[in-house]
């Protein structure tokens, strides 16, 4: 009996929101937003599948690039430790965050 009663209480609840739900007024700027999202959804293209041809030789020298300037950093490091500032290192790092920079963008593509 009670859970009869417990049911009956559930269902009657249940088409009561339902029945508000279906009866209050859609705000007039709800509709537009919906319709122009719509719109929209459908004017975007599908994202591109096809990947961009990178120009392998110009990545393949820039990677090179890198690591030759790369690999002079550890002794000019040593050289400002022991007090003389080489007078290139600076260039040389902006010069390997421009390259990797370029590098990371090309991978990215």
């Amino acid at each position: 009996m009670r859970f009869t009663l417990l049911l009956a209480a559930l269902f009657f609840s249940a088409a009561l929101v339902w029945s508000v739900a279906q009866s209050a007024p859609i705000r007039p700027g709800i509709r537009q937003a919906d319709q122009t999202e719509a719109q929209t959804e459908r004017n975007i293209p599908p994202p591109s599948t096809t990947l961009t041809k990178m120009d392998l030789a110009k990545v393949s020298q820039q990677a090179d690039d890198l690591a030759r300037i790369a690999r002079t950093i550890p002794s000019d490091v040593a050289s400002v430790r022991s007090g003389m500032l080489p007078k290139d290192v600076l260039q040389k790092l902006k010069q390997i965050e421009k390259l990797s920079k370029r590098l990371r963008s090309e991978l990215e593509q």
